[in-house]
């Protein structure tokens, strides 16, 4: 059996059982062995193969650790409910859509994760739902199209890991997707959540939700101290491409929740948000060291070769295999981290020798990746309808729309490259 068609056999196996709810992390390490054995590369070299790719990816791993504390001290210390409620407060109730979208955009832009952003953005969503009677699918699709278009410019593990794998600096990647980012937050307001059939019964009927949310953000660190830490942490990794300081991600990123520590008086929840930064991250650490175990036996196979031989005759079948490459296994994993880790893992020398830049390759895998991550068998499709009291069947609904979104943030990631790369 083709090397190339036994790792798709595993990489199936993977998916096959995480729609069966098995654990993620050991489905693609089966799936892996899986692929490995059936290329014929017996025991010992599949499971050197799997040692590799975990190998391949570790450097991305500590920094997204060192993320923790950045994102763990947003939440613990009420910054990023701060951050939010004082977005949407200053836009007001007649611009609802697009108050939530910014306020999950930049929570997303200054480090917390998407699902994380969405929850701590929910109960002012409802809120403002209940107080307006639209509907609470569209709030959410607001929420959730803002929060693609903040992944793609953050350093969030999905932009780290892209970085990383293709050699990029992680700033200059998060620059490259600051266009798509902005247009793929008017298309989601203006465009795909108008779209969005409001549908009888979709409106908020239940007040317990919401009971007690107001938006004066009573108790919660000021604005100008909450933004402190990420606008600290941004100012670092910017230092590298403005001045030619080098300051890794791996000491920004802590940096920055000290600031927000400090900034925010909150001293006695330091312990606290580290811990919490940190149990989010493990869980991701954890995640990665699956997809570094199928990615590896992908590398290790002939699918680039495969691949190339399909796009060849096509004068920018390079470029696009970044994007591709990240939609399918985001699509695969229901998870931009994963989708991008094994996406770049695998094809980045391939995309590299195409001729495309690091910067660009890693921001079209970064935006590709936002495609398809989504999906009904990873947690975010059901936490973020979780988060807003929705049922399976309706929260259904949104996937046609939040595919939209991440197929234009991907398709202005690849025009712009075509423009300025």
């Amino acid at each position: 059996m083709s090397s190339s068609l036994a790792a798709l056999i595993g990489l199936t196996l993977s998916i096959i059982l995480i729609l069966r709810k098995v654990s993620p992390v050991y489905s693609l390490m089966l799936g892996a062995l899986t692929g490995g054995l059936l290329a014929g590369s017996g025991l010992v070299g599949t499971i050197a193969d799997m040692v590799e790719g975990v190998k391949g990816i570790t450097p991305a791993i500590l920094r997204i650790l060192a993320a923790g504390v950045l994102s763990g001290v947003l939440i613990k210390t009420g910054a990023a409910e701060s951050i939010s409620r004082a977005i949407v407060r200053t836009m007001g109730g007649k611009r609802i859509y697009l108050a939530l979208a910014v306020a999950t955009m930049i929570l997303c832009s200054v480090g917390v994760f998407i699902d994380v952003a969405v929850i701590t953005v929910a109960p002012i969503a409802l809120m403002l739902a209940k107080s307006t009677d639209v509907p609470v699918g569209k709030v959410l699709l607001a929420m959730i199209g803002g929060g693609k278009c903040g992944n793609i410019i953050s350093p969030n593990p999905n932009t780290i890991i892209a970085a990383e794998n293709y050699g990029a600096e992680l700033p200059s990647v998060m620059a490259c997707g600051l266009l798509p980012a902005l247009v793929g937050l008017l298309v989601t307001v203006y465009v795909i959540v108008p779209l969005f059939p409001s549908k009888k019964g979709m409106t908020p009927s239940c007040p317990s939700p919401v009971s007690g949310v107001s938006l004066d953000g009573e108790g919660l660190p000021p604005f100008w101290a909450s933004i402190m830490g990420p606008f600290v942490t941004i100012l670092l990794l910017a230092l590298r491409p403005l001045f030619g300081i080098e300051v890794d991600p791996l000491v920004a990123l802590p940096a920055g929740g000290l600031v927000g520590i400090l900034a925010t008086r909150s001293w006695e929840k330091a312990r606290e948000s580290i811990g919490f930064g940190l149990e989010k991250m493990s869980s991701v650490a954890i995640l990665l060291v699956g997809t570094g175990t199928i990615a590896g036996v992908i590398n290790a196979s002939d699918i680039k070769d495969v691949v190339v031989g399909l796009l060849e005759r096509w004068s920018i079948g390079g470029s696009v295999m970044a994007p591709l490459s990240s939609a399918l296994m985001s699509a695969a994993t229901a998870s931009s981290t994963a989708g991008a880790t094994i996406a770049s893992a695998s094809f980045s020398e391939t995309v590299l020798a195409a001729g495309v830049s690091a910067v660009w390759a890693a921001a079209m895998t970064n935006a590709g990746a936002t495609m398809l991550d989504h999906l009904p068998h990873g947690s975010f499709f059901h936490a973020t309808g979780g988060a807003v009291g929705m049922g399976i069947k309706e929260r259904l609904r949104l996937i046609p729309f939040e595919t939209l979104v991440g197929t234009v943030l991907t398709l202005c990631s690849f025009l712009s490259f075509l423009i300025f790369g």
